[in-house]
């Protein structure tokens, strides 16, 4: 069955995420949530919001109180009803770009963040999932609690092809959104711009601001383009929604206009190096955020670093009496201390 091109993105989107889930759980044994389909969980019940509060310095600011936090929605003050400010276990997902200008130091370095980031940074409780992306999202393990499954997994990669960022982190923002705990996570790293991505970044916004995943990115981004691994052109987007996976899968990649292999070796274009702002754009909405760096080295400290905030945030949920209207509806999170930074999601759609 065709959908009218028409038809709202709203519902494009959940004509879509609908189907992913399917797909995802097909092969990692997760059950849908009461209800099925895939929703803002709290929808217009009680709305969940994760807060990060730091100093001038950028210091996590620990010891607040309930009464420390005042939450709006769309301006109006609203009731804290739930807060906590313990360690809560995570459900990960960890989005490793693998294109072909990975290869090298970055993939090194990368492969020994992940070791400390998986062995000493995560609590035994939190449960993980990995995705690669080079021409294609790839899952190469599901969700599990065993180390070693994931570290396997990262050493065996080879570093390939083009770079189908938008289209990994639509497929892992709903797997996260069925993680077990309370708080939900996606970290994606990359090197480079999209390159081969149906989905479009609009889309992946739109699918961000329907769930209660923190979205986390770190981008290499160095002077030069190290390994010199020229992407292919990018492909025209396909219209969305997609038809379902299954029988006929994905609407076939159409190959590379030159043919042959997946690009060619040069030195690397602008056009090619990390997008800060579009980025930015899929994690700050979630109340995660965006950090470039300029040597592979500083993977490490930077991973560290997003492992450190998952452990140092305060949960907040409140009672919201709106209506499910489909709508944006704005979150701002303050605290009495004015010289404090808090950072969180911007809001929720009420669908």
């Amino acid at each position: 069955m065709t959908h009218p091109f028409r038809a709202s993105l709203t519902a494009a989107i959940a004509t879509f995420v609908a189907v992913t889930i399917q797909a995802q759980q097909s092969g990692t044994s997760r059950q849908p949530d009461a209800g099925g389909g895939f929703r803002f969980r709290s929808g217009v019940d009680l709305v969940n919001v994760t807060a990060t509060v730091t100093d001038s310095s950028g210091r996590f600011v620990p010891g607040l109180r309930q009464d420390d936090f005042r939450v709006y929605e769309d301006d109006q003050l609203q009731t804290i009803s739930h807060f906590s400010a313990e360690r809560v276990p995570v459900s990960l997902g960890i989005c490793l770009d693998t294109s072909g200008s990975m290869a090298g130091d970055k993939m090194r370095a990368a492969q020994a963040a992940f070791d400390r980031f998986l062995y000493d940074l995560l609590d035994p409780d939190d449960e993980v999932f990995l995705y690669r992306f080079s021409n294609d999202p790839v899952l190469v393990q599901g969700w599990t609690t065993d180390r070693q499954l994931v570290t396997r997994a990262i050493a065996r990669i080879t570093p390939n092809g083009g770079t189908a960022m938008y289209d990994t982190v639509a497929e892992a923002v709903p797997m996260a959104q069925q993680g077990r705990n309370a708080k939900k996570a996606v970290v994606v790293i990359s090197d480079g711009n999209d390159t081969a991505s149906r989905v479009g970044l609009r889309e992946v916004k739109a699918l961000v601001r329907q769930s209660e995943v923190l979205v986390y990115a770190v981008g290499i981004d160095g002077d030069d383009n190290v390994s010199g691994y020229r992407q292919p052109p990018p492909r025209a987007p396909i219209p969305f929604p997609f038809p379902p996976r299954g029988r006929g899968g994905w609407p076939p990649r159409m190959p590379p206009p030159t043919g042959g292999g997946g690009g060619t070796w040069s030195r690397g274009r602008s056009d090619e190096r990390v997008n800060e702002a579009a980025l930015r754009d899929m994690t700050d909405d979630s109340g995660g955020r965006t950090e470039i760096i300029r040597d592979p080295r500083d993977l490490n400290p930077a991973t560290a670093g997003i492992a450190d905030e998952l452990s140092k945030q305060y949960y907040i949920g409140y009672q919201s009496t709106l209506k499910r209207d489909g709508r944006w509806h704005s979150i701002r999170v303050e605290v009495g201390n004015r010289s404090y930074r808090v950072r969180a999601r911007r809001g929720y759609t009420a669908s």
